[in-house]
């Protein structure tokens, strides 16, 4: 089932580093092939989130930082960030 909280930490994991954008991309598109989205979910959210990232990859969908922030913030997360001398 494609939750809030299942993008919410696709997102997280890109954010981190955990996930390239390509990962992200392929994740999101596989997701818009049948989403499973539960009556509790709001799907135009998660639709529109998906349907952005499932995009993310061309010129005409940048993932900025604004745009990131703005989706992370929708699906209900707080963005903080933490810079660490290596």
């Amino acid at each position: 089932m494609l939750t809030r909280h299942e993008v919410l930490n696709r997102l997280i994991a890109y954010l981190n580093h955990e996930l390239t954008l390509s990962e992200l991309v392929g994740w999101a598109e596989n997701a818009l092939i049948e989403p499973d989205i539960p009556d509790s979910e709001d799907a135009d959210l998660l639709m529109d989130v998906l349907t952005y990232l499932g995009a993310a990859d061309t010129r005409g969908f940048p993932l900025t930082w604004d745009i990131l922030t703005d989706f992370v913030e929708r699906l209900g997360g707080n963005v903080r960030v933490v810079v660490e001398v290596a």
